[in-house]
């Protein structure tokens, strides 16, 4: 009989303030290239987008005076391994306060790895309207894509193996602050 499949830490990828530091280097090249976030609004994805993208509109008003919204956004009936999830998947709220139609907007995640989220993000915003352009912004890039998507703004990109995790840990939502490569151990 095999046993349950364990997780250890196996090296900190990034402390908080490189966290702090990394979020603040993106707000500034967000500002840049979008023309001083002149119609940019963030979308975080439910959940550790949420926080990170409330804190780079924080970051973005501080040094371009923009006021930048943030939308918050649940892709679980966007999943496409939605019946592998949960029974019952628990759905959050999503909230856009702001019409997307015509709109620059930041899809803002903690990690890219197949790029699966990001396509469900995608269709839920579709759903929404007709924004003028989606990018997307992540903390980390893992590699490993199985859908051709790419990060616009990337904080640290980290080379991967198929047995390692990435996991971000956000006072907000863990009470800690930092990242870590994490193993898979059977």
């Amino acid at each position: 009989m095999v046993g349950p499949m364990r997780i250890i830490e196996k090296r900190q990828l990034m402390s908080a303030d490189e966290i702090r530091r990394t979020l603040e280097r993106l707000a500034h090249e967000i500002v840049e290239k979008t023309a001083g976030a002149k119609d940019l609004a963030l979308i975080g994805v439910r959940r550790r987008g949420i926080p990170l993208a409330e804190r780079l509109a924080k970051s973005i008003r501080a040094s371009s005076k923009a006021e930048v919204p943030v939308g918050t956004l649940d892709i679980t009936l966007y999943r496409d391994d939605l019946s592998t999830v949960a029974p019952q998947p628990v759905v959050q709220s999503s909230e856009i306060p702001f019409p997307v139609d015509d709109r620059d907007l930041l899809l803002v995640d903690d990690v890219l790895y197949t790029g699966r989220t990001v396509r469900a993000a995608m269709n839920g915003l579709f759903d929404l309207g007709r924004p003028r352009r989606i990018r997307l912004c992540v903390l980390v890039d893992r590699g490993h894509r199985e859908l051709p998507v790419e990060a616009t703004f990337v904080g640290r990109t980290v080379e991967t193996s198929d047995a390692e995790i990435i996991e971000v840990r956000l006072q907000e939502i863990d009470h800690e602050e930092r990242v870590m490569v994490m193993d898979r151990v059977d």
